[in-house]
Formats: C-alpha cells, sequence, structure tokens
C-alpha cells in the first residue's frame, strides 16, 4: 500500500511517522524559566546533524489547546537549553516528565532529580544524565506556526565518567544503556546488540 502525503490528514501522517522510524533517540531538554524554574521535557522528534559545530535539532509542537510548551518559551527568552540523554535508571522519570506540568513547577523538583550547574549556558543538567550537551540556539525553523525545528549548537559535553574512555574516546557499551521512543506510551532497550564485521565492498 501507498498513500500520499498531501492526501493524509497531519494526524495520520503523524502515525506514518512514529510508527516505522523507530527507534528514535529522546532529547531531555532542560531549561529555565525567568522565574528560575527549571523544566525538564522529553522530545523524540530529535537526533545531531553536525560535529563542526556540532549541531542538534528538536521539534518543538504546541500544545493541543494551542498554548506554547513551556521548553518553547524558556527557550525563545534565554536562547540555551541543555540535552540530557536518557538510560534505563532514568527511564520512568524521563517518561513522568512528559505530563502537562503547569510552568511554575519544574519537572526535576517534582520528580526529585538531581541537578547540576552547566558551564557555560544558565539551565541547568541533569546530574545523573549519562551524556548532556550544553547548548545554544543556531537557528530556529518556524513550520506552520504550530512547531519550531530548534536547530542547537553544543558548547560543552558532559559525559558519565565510567560510560568513556577517554584515551580511545570510546563509550563503554556494556555499561551504557540508553532507551529509544517507540511510539505512544512505548519504548526499548538498547541492550540486545548485533555487531556485523567490517564490509569491503564488491570484489573488482
Amino acid at each position: 500500500m501507498h498513500y500520499a502525503a498531501a492526501e493524509l490528514s497531519p494526524h495520520d501522517r503523524y502515525k506514518l511517522l512514529i510508527s516505522f522510524v523507530l527507534p528514535r533517540p529522546i532529547a531531555w531538554l532542560t531549561t529555565i524559566s525567568e522565574a528560575g524554574v527549571v523544566n525538564a521535557a522529553p522530545f523524540s522528534f530529535f537526533n545531531v546533524f553536525a560535529e563542526d559545530p556540532p549541531l542538534v535539532m528538536i521539534a518543538i509542537n504546541k500544545r493541543p489547546d494551542g498554548r506554547l510548551k513551556d521548553s518553547w518559551n524558556n527557550i525563545a527568552r534565554s536562547k540555551q537549553f541543555v540535552v540530557n540523554m536518557t538510560d534505563e535508571p532514568l527511564a520512568q522519570a524521563m517518561h513522568e516528565s512528559s505530563g502537562d506540568f503547569p510552568p511554575e513547577i519544574g519537572e526535576p523538583n517534582y520528580l526529585g532529580l538531581k541537578l547540576a550547574p552547566s558551564i557555560d549556558i544558565a539551565p541547568p543538567r541533569l546530574a545523573d544524565a549519562p551524556w548532556a550537551l550544553e547548548c545554544r540556539i543556531w537557528q530556529v525553523i518556524n513550520v506552520k506556526e504550530d512547531r519550531q525545528l530548534v536547530i542547537g549548537e553544543g558548547l560543552r559535553f558532559h559525559v558519565r565518567d565510567e560510560l568513556w574512555d577517554p584515551g580511545r574516546m570510546r563509550v563503554d557499551m556494556e555499561k551504557y544503556r540508553p532507551i529509544g521512543r517507540m511510539f505512544a506510551d512505548r519504548y526499548c532497550r538498547t541492550d540486545d546488540r548485533v555487531l556485523f564485521p567490517a564490509a569491503d565492498g564488491p570484489k573488482r
């Protein structure tokens, strides 16, 4: 079967995208409001796109009732945010932080998540995250007035010490257990892995 995108409703396009583009990495964004409230919210329309400069992109849409999300309000004001990655020990809290919290209630404080100060920007990072990237806005693309594609430039990496070999610049995949987003309330573990030998290409 096939579908012309122009003939589908936005909801049906969404279902086709999230049902097959799997698993998706999750950007657990921390931002800070003008009043100093730290917000933490997960976004799975996210990925990394370049290394020079290091660029990430997150899609932040409006709430179903048309309100802007706290993450976008905070980023629009400060031009700064932190991308925190999620592993298995943090997965439940990450999922719970996706609820509709009022702006005056910060998810880290409500859920008992420890914060650590950033170095180059104001929003703090999640202290227990396996990996975090301090970012500033590099570019914003407005999509049909209801979604912002936020491209962030990474300024500083934070890595949990036991996960990283700085000499070899390699992650210890026996210790790093990232969580991926499937669809609806479904997530996946990434500990069932497949190793393929290097491809030689066709023989000439």
